[in-house]
């Protein structure tokens, strides 16, 4: 199998480009400098020269607060970028696998987001990437949008690593206690999509194309996330010290842009129709990214 993986430097699109290597797939990783995806003519191009069994789309513009002044750019990249690889993907009968967010709903619901509630992003970078979505299943039918939330891995930068660097200077740091979801590791990000591309029947018609969810458990706060990341990495050997987490409000941080209360999704369907279990990010997948600082 041949997969086309888009944005090969970010945090998901570097272990889909490691994980599609370890299981034997013919792969052409694409950082943004190689295609631009906002150009139809060269993602075009590159379908033609390629000739994928299918795409993986982890490219995107995800600078949250810097959206707001740079809703253009973000919405060049997240909706017009997609939008160019739906139509590609549509004259090649190439099936398109893309990477979505938690941050496409407001937040508000008291109970993990499922598929079918409705999105109400509060911010540009949630309305561009839900304009990438609707984008999408306009287009073409052999889709996978896999929402995913609170993204951390061993590449790129996250919650885990800036834990980590400030943890260099200082013995306290202060952390929101009130917006709840659940960390999700690149790397079970990436197993998901490879697991789904595997399916016997993946590529056909009578696919169980759509929108998916991507559970990670347990659910926590940022919070208790950060004080999480400071006692596995002194057990791990990687700090000596004990670090103090003080709990305070989002409205305590500054940030240009309000974040969703509640990021927590729903799995049940992704177990139910692809067989992919929910992600556990405490024991395994944190101690994994710990030790690769």
């Amino acid at each position: 199998m041949k997969i086309v993986i888009t944005g090969v430097k970010g945090q998901v699109g570097t272990d889909l480009l490691l994980e599609a290597e370890k299981r034997g797939y013919k792969v052409y990783g694409l950082t943004s400098s190689e295609l631009d995806i906002t150009n139809k003519s060269a993602v075009e191009a590159m379908l033609c020269s390629t000739k994928p069994d299918v795409i993986i789309n982890a490219a995107a513009y995800t600078a949250v607060d810097k959206a707001e002044s740079e809703a253009d750019k973000a919405y060049a990249v997240n909706e017009l970028g997609v939008n160019n690889l739906a139509d590609a993907c549509k004259a090649s009968n190439t099936p398109l696998l893309h990477l979505s967010t938690d941050f496409v709903f407001d937040g508000k619901k008291k109970a993990p987001y499922v598929e079918t509630d409705t999105p109400n992003p509060i911010g540009v970078y949630g309305a561009s990437k839900l304009a990438g979505e609707v984008a999408l299943q306009k287009i073409w039918g052999k889709h996978i949008i896999l929402r995913v939330s609170w993204v951390f891995g061993e590449h790129g930068n996250n919650f885990v690593k800036t834990m980590l660097r400030l943890a260099n200077d200082r013995d306290e740091v202060s952390v929101v206690n009130d917006q709840y979801g659940a960390p999700t590791s690149a790397k079970a990000i990436a197993k998901c999509l490879l697991d789904i591309v595997g399916k016997s029947d993946f590529g056909k018609q009578s696919f169980p194309w759509g929108i998916y969810h991507f559970q990670s458990d347990p659910g926590v706060t940022w919070h208790a996330f950060a004080k999480e990341v400071f006692i596995q990495a002194k057990e791990s050997g990687v700090m000596e010290k004990k670090m103090i987490v003080n709990p305070i409000k989002s409205e305590q941080f500054p940030s240009l842009v309000k974040r969703p209360a509640n990021s927590k999704l729903d799995g049940t369907k992704i177990r139910q129709n692809l067989g992919v279990p929910l992600s556990g990010w405490k024991l395994f997948y944190l101690k994994e990214c710990l030790l690769s600082n």
